[in-house]
């Protein structure tokens, strides 16, 4: 299913190890931490054990309860 074909709306996502498996069509699902929408084709950080995805490294960060490392790129 490429980026036309992907219906609008929130996907159900199964996250496993480096991959993801689509259970329910859409175009984005949502940041664990933030709430954010995460366009599927962006998604890049996901917790396996917890099935939540994160909007960026910071996110996931938070999620774990540790703080970025001084010097990172907040961006």
């Amino acid at each position: 299913m490429n980026k036309l074909e992907r219906p609008g709306g929130e996907a159900e996502v199964e996250y496993l190890d480096s991959t993801i498996r689509v259970v329910k069509p859409g175009s984005y699902v949502r940041c664990g931490v933030t709430g954010a929408a995460i366009p599927l084709d962006q998604l890049r950080y996901w917790s396996v054990e917890r099935q939540e995805a994160y909007a960026s490294p910071q996110a996931a960060l938070a999620r774990l309860g540790r703080a970025p490392a001084d010097g990172l790129d907040q961006g």
